[in-house]
């Protein structure tokens, strides 16, 4: 029903200059909206900063080639993928939109803007690229992935703008994520198909059903795709997602240094070395510096006064790899992690009196229970 009531009609793609409107904003040529810079609709149109073109109905997904030069859009009730050119929009700015909508936004003509379209399936939604010159989208209503051929210069002219094969999916598939399959270098080899139901595929133990991942390799050019992996996955629908080669990863096992602020990528000014732990006032206001070490709170007894503002740093002190804590204080809703090496400051005002114990909240050691302390807040 929904295709039949849509299929004369569309959307817009909208397509942004964004030099054009850096040059808006740096001339200060924007309204303040919720403390927000904004440019206006009759600014962007006098601009020329802002066009329209037809695209097909409720697209899920504007997806760029990997050499920037075509955009593929999927309107879920189109059994098409439609093929912007980058550079036919730019020929028909060039040559002047004379359309407008309404608002007097300029509509570049769907033919002027469109290189190709392929029918792909049912319920196309997103587009993923590799490294051969395929693309692979999403067929929600179909149940699975179609592999098409870019016919364009870059890619695989011989082939031409072709539906090459699909291999299904259990079950309704959206997102889908290809080996860098979003970036200027796509890896290729494999896909995983970030499926939205797994109904049958896993044992029931209730009403709520693991959403479904599936790997798929797409290594071997042609009509050859093929599942190999079910992985359930607890949580929500599963959306956008990246992979990565691991050897472009080059993580810490631990900090850099004791101390150290994962926001500011470097030693805090207020991180706490062994030897420096303690309470200390000013008044009203109480500095606590603490060290976390397994599995051991340095102090393990806080002492302070109702009404007083606390500013408490914690600093773990290990050295070992996935030596983390936590810390949590629950009456002041305070529930912290603690990385190897890392430091954190939080502030609260205490408000009521009372015993108030603090713990450990990452299994750390045989004597992970022992790591606790008590926070006493005097009336």
């Amino acid at each position: 029903f929904e295709a039949g009531v849509s299929q004369n009609t569309t959307d817009f793609l909208h397509i942004i200059n964004w030099h054009a409107a850096e040059e808006v904003f740096l001339a200060g040529d924007t309204v303040e909206i919720n403390g927000m810079q904004v440019i206006t609709l009759d600014t962007a149109i006098e601009n020329n900063l802002l066009f329209f073109t037809p695209e097909p109905r409720s697209p899920h997904g504007a997806d760029v080639a990997p050499h920037g030069d075509f955009i593929v859009v999927s309107g879920k009730l189109d059994p098409h993928v439609t093929v912007y050119s980058f550079q036919k929009i730019m020929d028909a700015i060039e040559a002047g939109v004379e359309e407008t909508d309404q608002y007097g936004v300029p509509i570049i003509p769907m033919e002027d803007s469109v290189e190709a379209q392929v029918e792909v399936g049912l319920g196309p939604l997103h587009t993923e690229f590799d490294n051969q010159g395929y693309a692979y989208t999403s067929l929600f209503l179909d149940t699975a992935v179609a592999r098409w051929s870019l016919g364009g210069e870059n890619y695989r002219p011989e082939d031409g703008w072709t539906l090459q094969s699909t291999v299904p999916v259990q079950y309704n598939v959206g997102h889908i994520a290809a080996a860098e399959g979003d970036t200027v270098d796509p890896d290729g080899r494999y896909l995983v198909s970030l499926n939205k139901w797994s109904v049958d595929r896993f044992l029931s133990t209730g009403p709520l059903l693991p959403q479904n991942l599936q790997l798929v390799d797409i290594s071997q050019s042609g009509d050859f795709m093929q599942v190999l992996y079910d992985m359930p996955l607890t949580g929500g629908e599963p959306h956008y997602a990246q992979i990565i080669k691991a050897d472009k990863l080059h993580p810490w096992d631990v900090y850099p240094e004791i101390g150290w602020d994962p926001v500011t990528q470097s030693v805090s000014p207020d991180a706490v070395e062994p030897g420096e732990e303690g309470v200390f006032r000013d008044g009203n206001n109480v500095t606590v510096r603490m060290t976390a070490v397994r599995s051991h709170y340095t102090p393990e007894h806080v002492e302070i006064r109702q009404g007083d503002h606390v500013t408490w740093t914690i600093t773990n002190i290990e050295r070992a790899r996935d030596a983390t804590h936590g810390f949590a204080l629950p009456y002041y809703n305070i529930n912290l992690s603690l990385e190897p090496g890392e430091s954190i400051t939080f502030e609260f005002d205490a408000t009521r009196d009372g015993v108030f114990s603090y713990y450990c909240t990452e299994f750390c050691s045989a004597l992970h229970l022992e790591m606790m302390g008590y926070l006493t807040v005097q009336p």
